[in-house]
């Protein structure tokens, strides 16, 4: 199964540890002390401490408030996004949405997808180049994003809800330096 041409010392099998020796394997041994010395400056690494855990946690906890508070819309995050975008510009190509809401290509192609399905916008040639469709809100789509703008004001302000007046800003300021 294993040959002694593995480039590395260690290799897993079957949940355990195994080192290589004179072609055969021999169970490693998993003494505390026997960590490279090396290892101690990780003694003080916290999970808790780290920034990407951080944001994940706050990331699960802001999404939690948004769909319970937009539930009854039955928009997720990225629809809410593109249809605040569409809003915001009146018309725009389906690129350029994806870049303004930072979504890939093909996220933003199930975004407008699902969006259309429910007739909440609509598609039409742009007449100075035909290779790409602009979006529109419909009166449905314009409707629901006013309520919707509406229920994510209150969602943020939930989020925040723990910080400041003065804490909030600085907060959505250092995110923004982070992007």
């Amino acid at each position: 199964m294993y040959t002694n041409n593995i480039p590395t010392r260690f290799a897993v099998f079957l949940g355990k540890a195994r080192r290589y020796s004179r072609g055969r394997m021999k169970p490693a041994t998993a003494r505390r002390d026997a960590r490279p010395a090396a290892a101690g400056a990780a003694d003080d690494y916290r999970l808790e401490d780290q920034a990407g855990h951080l944001l994940r946690r706050a990331h699960q906890r802001h999404t939690a408030i948004f769909q319970e508070g937009i539930e009854a819309l039955q928009l997720t995050p990225t629809q809410f996004a593109a249809l605040v975008k569409i809003r915001d510009l009146g018309e725009v190509s389906q690129n350029q949405l994806g870049r303004l809401t930072a979504m890939d290509p093909a996220t933003i192609q199930g975004v407008i997808q699902r969006l259309d399905a429910r007739k909440l916008i609509e598609r039409h040639p742009d007449p100075n180049d035909r290779r790409c469709t602009l979006l529109r809100l419909t009166p449905e789509g314009a409707a629901l994003i006013v309520d919707a703008i509406d229920l994510g004001r209150r969602i943020t302000e939930s989020t925040l809800a723990p910080l400041t007046p003065a804490e909030r800003q600085t907060f959505l300021v250092l995110l923004r330096k982070l992007i």
